[in-house]
């Protein structure tokens, strides 16, 4: 087997995540509450109060995100 035949294949699509990998965060991100939407209608999510803590003690640099 080689190296690279270990790899999984991550996307990036304009600004963001996308393919599998993509997927498979936004299921987890809310399957720990740490995303979710205000309706199930909206299109976006928002970072839940518990998300903000987690993401912030994982090192993701909330400042960054574009409002």
């Amino acid at each position: 087997m080689k190296k690279n035949d270990k790899l999984k294949p991550a996307k990036i699509c304009y600004e963001h995540i996308g393919g599998k990998l993509g997927q498979l965060l936004l299921e987890n991100l809310i399957a720990k509450g740490w995303l979710a939407k205000k309706d199930p209608a909206d299109k976006n999510f928002y970072i839940t109060e518990l998300g903000e803590s987690q993401l912030i003690a994982f090192g993701v640099d909330l400042s960054q995100i574009k409002p």
